[in-house]
C-alpha cells in the first residue's frame, strides 16, 4: 500500500499518544506488550493479521526465556503445554546416533530445553496482554510511516479494515515486525548477511498413533537426505528436509511426495495427519543498527538465524525482556535515555554468538559429501567415548550463557558483573516457598550474605536489600532463604558476597568481602 496524500484523506490530527509503540504482535511483540503493560505504561500494539499465525515456526525454547514470561506470570501456563526435550540424537544413514546433545539446567529454575507449539504460546501470551487495559490492540493495521523528532515520534497508519488511515505520537517504537521489517527499510537501516541457498521444506503433522521415538528430537545426518525429527507438544510432530537440486518445490509440498519422505523415517498414515507443509530459506543476518533514536528494532527485525538450536524466537524475547525495562525507567525517569544506547551493546554479541554456533551445528548435520560424513560420524563416535568431551561439545554448541561483557554495569568489573544470577527456589520472610525472581519482583535489588552493613547510596536510592542465608536457617524479615544453595555456591565461586541486581536480574555491581560496593548509576530512583 502506498502512503496516501492529503487528498486522500490523511488526517491532520493525531488520534492519540502513548508511551511506547509496538509494532508486530509475533512473540517478541506480545512479550514486549506484557512487560511494557506490567509497568503501567500506555502501550499501543499494531499488527496487520487479524488473528495468531495458524502455522508454527519456532519448535523449541529454553529455561532463560521461560524466565522471562515468569516474570510476566505466565510461565506456569506456557509451561502445562511444553514438552521438557530429552537429548537431541545425531544419527547417520543407518539411523544409528554417533552423537547426542543433552542441554543441561543453568539455574534458571526452568526445565533447560522445552518444545513448543507455537500458536499455543503465542494464545497464551496474548491472554497476558488482556490483563492490561493501558495495552491498546490495533490488529489490521500497517504502519505506513514513521517520523520522528527529540520528542516522540509520529506514526501514519492504515486501517485495513475499512481503508481508513490515523495519525499516532508515541514516545518511543518496538519495530518487532519480522525479518522483511518495512519499519528497517524506512528507517533506512542495513540488514547485513546471507540467505542460504538451499531451501527447505517443513512438515507439520497431527499425531493420531505414538510409535517408539516419537517424543524424541532427531538429526538425520545423511548426505542423500538429511532430514530433522522433531515432536512438538500438543499432538504435533515436524519433519523438515532441504530442497535438491533439480526437485521442483511444488512437487515436493504435495501429498505424494510428503508421505515417500515420512514413509522412509517409517511413519505411515498410521501414525500422523499431514497438516501442512511449506518451504522456507535459512537467513543469517544483522541490521547494521537496532537503534534509530526513538525507535527500536527487536527480534527478526533485528536479525535473523537459522533453526538449528531452536534460538531465533527465543532471541527476540531476549531482546523484549532487556529494552524493555529499560524504556520503563526512563520513561519513569529513573535513568537517562542514554541507557537504551546499551540495547544493541548487550544483545548483539549473544546473538552473533548464537548464531555462530547455530550455523555450526547445521554443518555437522546437513554435511552432503559422503566420506565426509563417515569421517563425522567416526570422529565423534571416539569423542563421545572420551571424559569431557560430551560436555565440551554441549558448553560449545548450546546457547551462550546469559552474560553481557559490556554494557550498563559499574566500571568497577570483577567476575560477577555482567552475569544473570541463577534463580533458586527460596523461602521468604514471610515462610513461604517461591522462586527468587518472583520474590524481587523484577526490580532493582541488593542481595548479600554474612553480615549488614550500611550500602549508602543504594538504600537512598530507594533499593531493598535483602540477606541470603543458607540452607536450613530460619526465616527473619528483609531475608531469604537459598534452599537449593545455588545462589550462595554462585556468590562464593564469584568471591563476592554483595550484588546490585538490575530488573532483568543481570548483576550491575559486586563486592568482595571487605570491599566498598561500586555506586548505583547516577540519578537511580526506586520507586516504589
Amino acid at each position: 500500500m502506498t502512503t496516501p496524500s492529503p487528498a486522500h484523506g490523511l488526517p491532520d490530527e493525531v488520534d492519540q499518544a502513548y508511551d511506547v509503540a509496538v509494532i508486530g504482535y509475533g512473540p517478541t511483540g506480545v512479550t514486549a506488550a506484557n512487560l511494557l503493560g506490567q509497568q503501567g505504561l500506555k502501550v499501543v500494539v499494531i499488527e496487520r493479521d487479524s488473528d495468531i499465525y495458524s502455522r508454527a515456526r519456532a519448535i523449541s525454547t529454553d529455561e532463560e526465556v521461560l524466565r522471562i514470561w515468569q516474570q510476566i506470570g505466565l510461565a506456569d501456563n506456557l509451561n502445562a503445554d511444553m514438552l521438557a526435550g530429552r537429548a537431541a540424537a545425531f544419527v547417520d544413514a543407518d539411523g544409528k546416533p554417533f552423537f547426542k546433545l543433552q542441554p543441561n539446567s543453568r539455574g534458571a529454575g526452568h526445565p533447560p530445553q522445552q518444545f513448543i507449539y507455537q500458536p499455543a504460546v503465542e494464545k497464551v501470551l496474548r491472554g497476558g496482554v488482556d490483563r492490561f487495559p493501558n495495552v491498546e490492540l490495533l490488529l489490521e493495521h500497517e504502519c505506513l510511516r514513521i517520523r520522528q523528532d527529540e520528542n516522540d515520534v509520529e506514526l501514519l497508519l492504515a486501517d485495513l479494515r475499512v481503508d481508513a488511515f490515523k495519525r499516532i505520537r508515541a514516545s518511543y517504537v518496538i519495530a518487532a515486525d519480522g525479518g522483511s521489517s518495512p519499519a528497517r527499510g524506512q528507517l533506512g537501516i542495513g540488514y547485513e548477511g546471507k540467505t542460504f541457498r538451499e531451501r527447505w521444506v517443513v512438515i507439520d503433522t497431527k499425531v493420531l498413533n505414538a510409535w517408539p521415538g516419537h517424543d524424541s528430537l532427531r538429526f538425520h545426518c545423511d548426505p542423500a537426505r538429511p532430514t530433522v525429527d522433531c515432536p512438538t507438544p500438543l499432538g504435533h510432530h515436524r519433519w523438515e528436509f532441504p530442497v535438491r537440486d533439480g526437485e521442483d518445490e511444488k512437487e515436493l509440498v504435495t501429498d505424494a511426495a510428503i508421505w515417500n519422505v515420512l514413509n522412509n523415517q517409517g511413519i505411515t498414515s498410521n501414525e500422523v495427519k499431514i497438516l501442512r507443509a511449506v518451504v522456507y530459506s535459512h537467513h543469517v543476518r544483522f541490521a547494521d543498527r537496532w537503534r534509530v533514536g526513538r525507535v527500536f528494532l527487536a527480534g527478526d527485525a533485528a536479525h535473523a538465524m537459522p533453526p538449528w538450536i531452536g534460538q531465533g524466537m527465543s532471541a527476540g524475547v531476549r531482546d523484549a525482556a532487556n529494552l524493555c525495562w529499560k524504556l520503563g525507567s526512563v520513561l519513569s525517569g529513573s535513568l537517562p535515555d542514554s541507557v537504551l544506547d546499551t540495547y544493541q551493546t548487550e544483545r548483539m554479541p549473544h546473538v552473533r554468538e548464537t548464531t555462530k554456533r547455530a550455523v555450526s551445528v547445521g554443518r555437522i548435520i546437513t554435511q552432503r559429501h559422503p566420506g565426509l560424513a563417515l569421517a563425522r560420524n567416526h570422529a565423534f563416535r571416539v569423542g563421545m567415548r572420551i571424559p569431557g568431551f560430551p560436555e565440551l561439545m554441549r558448553e560449545r554448541s548450546w546457547i551462550p550463557r546469559a552474560h553481557y561483557p559490556k554494557g550498563f554495569q559499574s566500571s568497577v568489573g570483577n567476575s560477577a558483573v555482567g552475569w544473570q544470577i541463577p534463580q533458586p527456589w527460596v523461602i521468604d520472610e514471610k515462610g513461604s516457598r517461591e522462586r527468587l525472581d518472583d520474590v524481587l519482583g523484577n526490580q532493582w535489588t541488593l542481595l548479600y550474605t554474612g553480615a549488614g552493613r550500611p550500602w549508602g547510596q543504594w538504600t537512598a536510592s530507594g533499593v531493598p536489600a535483602i540477606r541470603v542465608l543458607t540452607s536450613g536457617s530460619s526465616n527473619s524479615p528483609e531475608a531469604i532463604v537459598d534452599t537449593e544453595g545455588l545462589l550462595f555456591e554462585w556468590m562464593a565461586g564469584r568471591r563476592v558476597t554483595a550484588i546490585a541486581i538490575r530488573p532483568d536480574g543481570f548483576v550491575y555491581a559486586a563486592a568482595g568481602d571487605g570491599d566498598v560496593l561500586p555506586p548505583p548509576p547516577h540519578g537511580l530512583t526506586v520507586h516504589s
